[in-house]
């Protein structure tokens, strides 16, 4: 559904995105996620045509990426903003853009009801969208994107910032278009999310440097995790340790990256006993996508 190949985005002497060829297969969800300024936001919009690329090639489908007039087409495209008028109904915002993708009124109000029982929207069609709230702005947001009835959405974290519960629900409508057929291209901050995608790409520094199924991503991690949970909040020194590569608090645990395990669980015991801190659990425990993110983040190979 969608192939670039060598696709680069410079501005001025800034490489946004640096020789990306991604694939998305037809009828999957993936994934894009990494760091702020990590350059997902330019590719999506390389890949809707937004902005056209320094170098490189994209196509959607079977189609060039100068076919600008059939990618609008085939493809739904939600900005990381709320980008749709508050001063404008639900119905009105839904009205306006409908008539941008050359809709006529009729075909509007068919797709809309669809859309809105879809989205819990239907009781708020008179609401101004600024007094919606924010899990209700993303639903309006998707809604505009489906009206030309798109066989690829691509949506830019379109679920920053909103409550657990519209996240949630927002996913459930994610997953149901995708059973009707509708191939979807998300980036998001949150490992929960990226956790739900079919195959995820990680992006760091305009680059793509991993791209696998969530499965596949923690299978091949080559590092080990051990979770301590022990009678001292700060134990920041542990990082000092050679066969500790990393810690993060994560509630009351932390959690070590290792190369080796067993050497591991004797230099953090032999630690904190000469320290007087109380073990209560030092345990491995498989990683999580949240450990591989860090893990590729730091530059590290996984």
């Amino acid at each position: 559904m969608i192939k670039t190949r060598g696709l680069t985005k410079r501005f001025g002497s800034v490489n946004a995105v640096r020789d990306v060829s991604l694939t998305v297969e037809r009828g999957e969800i993936h994934g894009l996620v990494g760091p702020d300024g990590a350059g997902k936001t330019t590719l999506m919009r390389m890949l809707c045509g937004i902005l056209t690329p320094t170098e490189g090639t994209v196509s959607l489908a079977d189609d060039s990426h100068r076919d600008a007039a059939r990618r609008r087409e085939r493809l739904g495209y939600m900005p990381q903003r709320f980008s749709l008028y508050g001063d404008l109904t639900v119905m009105e915002n839904i009205n306006f853009f409908g008539r941008m993708y050359g809709l006529d009124g009729e075909t509007i109000r068919r797709r809309a009801g669809e859309m809105l029982d879809l989205t819990g929207l239907t009781g708020f069609k008179s609401r101004f969208a600024d007094n919606l709230s924010g899990g209700m702005k993303q639903k309006l947001s998707l809604t505009c994107a489906l009206l030309p009835r798109p066989g690829l959405l691509i949506l830019d974290e379109p679920t920053y910032g909103v409550d657990p519960e519209s996240r949630r629900e927002f996913w459930r409508i994610l997953y149901r278009l995708n059973s009707e057929g509708i191939t979807v291209l998300v980036s998001t901050p949150y490992m929960d999310e990226a956790e739900l995608c079919m195959r995820v790409s990680f992006m760091e520094g305009g680059r793509i440097i991993a791209t696998d199924s969530p499965a596949g991503l923690k299978r091949n991690f080559r590092y080990r995790i051990l979770e301590l949970k022990a009678g001292a909040g700060d134990l920041d020194f542990l990082t000092g340790l050679p066969e500790i590569l990393d810690a993060e608090v994560f509630g009351d645990r932390y959690r070590l990256r290792v190369s080796d395990v067993p050497a591991g669980i004797r230099a953090v015991k032999d630690c904190l006993t000469g320290r007087g801190v109380e073990i209560f659990t030092l345990r491995e425990i498989p990683p999580s996508l949240e450990d591989v993110f860090a893990a590729l983040a730091e530059g590290k190979e996984v």
